[in-house]
């Protein structure tokens, strides 16, 4: 699953470099973020894992990179507003 990850990144820094069509940069900017969070679930389970495992491991490392998101989202404009006094 990893080999196929990095050929999506690449494929979506493709996708966004080319300069032609802005449908077909959205696209690869979709693709790399995607194909990004993928790989930060997936790059903290290890490969022999069973599949049924590794979907579990991958919902896990997903809901804790939305939650860490979600956090910043909330906590960005308290901070802001603490820092303007």
């Amino acid at each position: 699953m990893h080999d196929i990850l990095i050929v999506v990144l690449v494929l979506g820094m493709i996708l966004i470099a080319q300069q032609f069509s802005k449908g077909v940069y959205k696209v690869g900017v979709i693709t790399l973020a995607v194909a990004t969070f993928l790989q930060i679930g997936f790059g903290n389970i290890p490969s022999k894992t069973r599949f049924g495992r590794s979907m579990k491991l991958l919902g896990i490392a997903l809901f804790i990179i939305v939650f860490v998101f979600g956090l910043g989202v909330v906590l960005a404009p308290v901070l802001v507003n603490f820092v303007r006094g």
